[in-house]
């Protein structure tokens, strides 16, 4: 971990609010999961939304690792920064004819959840290769708005639609190459990842799918997010996962390729946002932290009720006071903590909010017109990129860029 001296250090140099990532810990995460996965054709692809710094995505490419890309913007990036093709798939939600073809020009292999997509791409692009993402019929995550199973989502092919889905794979000449499914965020439940796999295996016969080249069980293994928060036990998942996946191969006939997502995993403890107290207030029952960042810039704990835990860097050891950490936009609820216990916060300190690598920069945006923060990347103890915060003005210039005249 970067320490609280590197991270002052870093404050000062490049200025708040900073998003600082550790690459070397995203590096040891990503290669963590074959030693407690231990399949022979595990592959990882990791899930772009999380965090798409190119510097980060560098390291990862760097290590072996593939990608999931859920939006065109994405599989552009890859290719840019040098994934072949081959290391991506293409899980978008709801994509337009427009979209399915700029993709499918790229030669990234594209996994469809939904008849009606299936339908379109088969007759686009008959006798191609497709993944198929079904809804596993499993409920867990970490928040009912990142549950992506189960009877109130939006994702997957319905198990029951398995003869459906054949039927138009037969039609276009279609070659299913995969299959697919995901959970959610943050499972909760080791059970969960084994009665998704078993539910989707349930349907991956050699009758049904004769040419599956893998798997896909998609990703949401749990972080620690709060203090009382615990990991599972990854190792004693895996081998779970293995044996599972083993059998089901036996079985299939077949020693298929095993694949997972993660995202959120492997960039999360990585990340931390730096931000400057800039106001102390006391509002009746209420101390309030006021600093130079807000909901836009790390939206989690407004958007899902999430908790990140928050650092003193300038006052470790002062002495304990309860506040409300608050942003700098103009809603009641921008708060990066309610009611948190902390050391004696000043004006000018510099806080840590941590587990911010995930789903945090990747969500942001610049409501109250307040540009992003910048960025900067760590690996083998030094700064490998730096992303600037842009200016006012260059936020001005690109909203007016190509502005015609108002009539």
């Amino acid at each position: 971990m970067i320490d609280r001296t590197q991270l002052l250090a870093l404050a000062a140099k490049y200025g708040t609010p900073l998003y600082v990532y550790d690459g070397d810990m995203v590096v040891d995460r990503y290669r963590a999961l074959f030693d407690y996965i231990p399949y022979r054709k595990l592959r990882i692809h990791y899930a772009l939304k999380a965090n798409y710094n190119p510097a980060l995505l560098g390291l990862l490419r760097d290590a072996g690792a593939q990608l999931d890309a859920v939006s065109p913007g994405e599989v552009a990036l890859a290719l840019r920064l040098g994934f072949a093709p081959e290391r991506i798939i293409y899980t978008a939600n709801n994509m337009t004819d427009a979209e399915l073809d700029r993709v499918a020009a790229t030669g990234v292999l594209v996994n469809i959840d939904s008849l009606s997509r299936l339908e379109k791409f088969a007759r686009a692009y008959p006798g191609r290769e497709v993944c198929l993402r079904f809804n596993p019929d499993v409920v867990d995550g970490d928040s009912k708005m990142t549950m992506t199973a189960g009877a109130l989502t939006k994702f997957g092919i319905l198990l029951d639609d398995v003869e459906k889905a054949k039927e138009i794979v037969r039609r276009g000449g279609l070659r299913v190459v995969g299959l697919h499914s995901h959970t959610g965020s943050g499972l909760q439940h080791d059970e969960s990842v084994y009665a998704s796999m078993k539910n989707l295996m349930a349907i991956a016969t050699p009758a049904n799918f004769p040419g599956l080249r893998f798997m896909d069980f998609g990703g949401g293994f749990k972080v620690a997010y709060r203090p009382d928060d615990h990991a599972p036990d990854y190792r004693a998942l895996g081998d779970g996962i293995v044996k599972l996946f083993t059998g089901f191969c036996r079985a299939y006939g077949s020693e298929l390729e095993l694949h997972f997502e993660p995202g959120k995993y492997m960039v999360a403890e990585a990340g931390k946002l730096l931000v400057e107290v800039n106001t102390i207030k006391e509002n009746r029952s209420r101390r309030i932290a006021g600093c130079n960042s807000g909901f836009p810039q790390l939206i989690r704990p407004v958007l899902y009720g999430a908790y990140h835990a928050i650092e003193n860097l300038s006052n470790p050891d002062g002495g304990e006071f309860v506040y409300d950490v608050c942003g700098n936009i103009c809603e009641t609820g921008d708060r990066f903590a309610e009611e948190r216990s902390l050391p004696e916060i000043r004006e000018g300190d510099i806080l840590a909010i941590g587990n911010a690598g995930a789903y945090c920069y990747s969500m942001g945006g610049i409501y109250n017109l307040r540009t992003m923060p910048a960025e900067v990347v760590l690996a083998g103890g030094r700064v490998i990129s730096y992303r600037p915060r842009k200016s006012d003005d260059e936020m001005v210039t690109e909203l007016l860029a190509g502005e015609g005249e108002v009539r």
